[in-house]
């Protein structure tokens, strides 16, 4: 790449200082280096741009500096014709500041990151010893600002040490004070337990007496106990002779009702014998099909029903026609939409503005619609969030988008009314293989664009 030098490549060279610092440049005068090489390289024509930075000159500045910092800073050290450009750009910038450099005089109000970074494109006489100046300078602000919160720490250390002091006392005070109520609360409770021991002698003898009395009552239950057991075996053996009688009884209905089974029985058997003589001297068939059968039998030879096969491509009520067939599924081409009514806007914009003409088509129809779009173009493909009518698919990394709908006319059950927007030939081809109804795009544009 060949380019005429700027002022700043032609002081350079009249300088003859070209020779490498002693140590790196600062991290803050690094950053505004990478940050005017990166303002400056949006701006150069492609054939001045430096092959490595090509890549990344369409990017917005800031994601050039950060995705390219250490290229450009690379390009800037080795590459006397771009940094003279990046030069050029300061000196306009900046021009006291440069032309001061220029002098040998360095501003000293300005700040001292832009004055190395400035030094290091311009490159003046005696540029590496203000990039040192400057180096020192900023170690000095960083102890300066060092040193100060180290004593704003040691600062806060105090109060919080006088704080814990203080605290320390009152908190001996407030123990204190408990202890002394706690003393308090063991001498009360000290009464209370002879008391309680008291009660306690008092209740055991209580329980000795209950138990004296209880003993007394078990004798006493003892003897109901095994009067109620004899009671009872005489009930058992009245129930058991009850029962016996009950079964007598139903024994002999049963007898009874056999007789009458005996007898259905044997004039269903001759019916039966009546019945498959009768078809054997007609010579009838086991089984016939029925007449519907046989009208769906006729129907089933022929081709798949695709639904709205009788209306033209160009029909304005094909789209309505469809929408109307129960349980019927449309399939969108995304791209292939919006190209074709809107395909000057960002492909973003295209999505959101034809999901948004889709979800209220599939409000007022309640059809379900799924759209597709190509997954190439997407960094990080989101579903559409539940609550939405229209499904929106993105074709999986290496997959296009045309695959997919194939993919799905072909999953869905052989029967169901399918629509496939989209002007593409070799999906119209392959979906209508599968029996599916394609739509023009510009049809289903026409439809969203009409009111209501």
């Amino acid at each position: 790449m060949t380019s005429e030098p700027g002022p700043a490549s032609s002081a350079e060279g009249a300088s003859g200082d070209d020779a490498a610092l002693r140590r790196p440049l600062p991290e803050a005068v690094r950053e505004r280096v990478i940050e005017y090489g990166s303002d400056v390289l949006g701006g150069l024509r492609p054939a001045d741009l430096p092959p490595v930075l090509r890549r990344v000159a369409r990017f917005e500045p800031r994601r050039r500096a950060r995705l390219a910092g250490p290229q450009i800073a690379a390009q800037l050290e080795s590459d006397p014709g771009f940094r003279a450009r990046v030069a050029d750009r300061v000196g306009e910038v900046w021009p006291e500041l440069a032309e001061g450099l220029r002098r040998g005089v360095v501003p000293p109000a300005a700040d001292p990151v832009a004055v190395g970074a400035a030094a290091y494109l311009l490159r003046p006489e005696g540029w590496r010893e203000v990039v040192e100046g400057v180096h020192g300078e900023l170690e000095r602000r960083a102890e300066v600002r060092e040193v100060d919160a180290a004593a704003d720490t040691i600062a806060d250390l105090r109060r919080r040490l006088e704080e814990l002091r203080v605290g320390q006392r009152a908190e001996l005070t407030r123990l204190r004070a408990q202890l002394r109520e706690q003393r308090t609360t063991i001498a009360d409770l000290r009464r209370k337990i002879h008391g309680e021991r008291q009660r306690a002698r008092e209740a055991v003898e209580r329980a000795e007496q209950a138990i004296a009395e209880a003993a007394g009552r078990s004798a006493t239950t003892t003897t109901q106990v095994s009067a109620v057991e004899a009671e009872n075996r005489r009930l058992r053996n009245r129930l058991a002779a009850a029962e016996a009688q009950v079964e007598n009884a139903r024994r002999a209905a049963r007898t009874g009702r056999s007789v009458d089974d005996a007898r259905l029985r044997v004039l269903l058997d001759v019916l039966l014998d009546a019945s498959h003589g009768l078809r054997r001297e007609l010579a009838l068939p086991t089984s016939i099909a029925a007449p519907a059968d046989l009208v769906a039998d006729d129907h089933r030879t022929g081709a798949r029903d695709v639904p709205g096969l009788g209306l033209p491509n160009d029909d304005p009520a094909l789209v309505d026609r469809l929408l109307t067939l129960p349980r019927v599924h449309v399939l969108v081409d995304g791209y292939n939409v919006t190209k074709t009514g809107y395909g000057t806007l960002p492909l973003a914009d295209q999505r959101t503005r034809l999901l948004a003409s889709l979800e209220g088509l599939a409000s007022r129809t309640k059809a379900e619609i799924t759209c597709v779009f190509d997954g190439a173009d997407v960094d990080t493909p989101v579903a559409a969030p539940a609550t939405r009518r229209v499904r929106l698919l993105f074709s999986d990394p290496g997959e296009t988008a045309d695959a997919l709908i194939v993919r799905l006319v072909r999953l869905e059950p052989r029967g169901r009314p399918l629509g496939v927007v989209t002007s593409d030939k070799e999906i119209v081809a392959a979906v209508r293989r599968e029996g599916a109804r394609t739509v023009p795009s510009a049809l289903l544009l026409r439809r969203l664009e009409a009111p209501g």
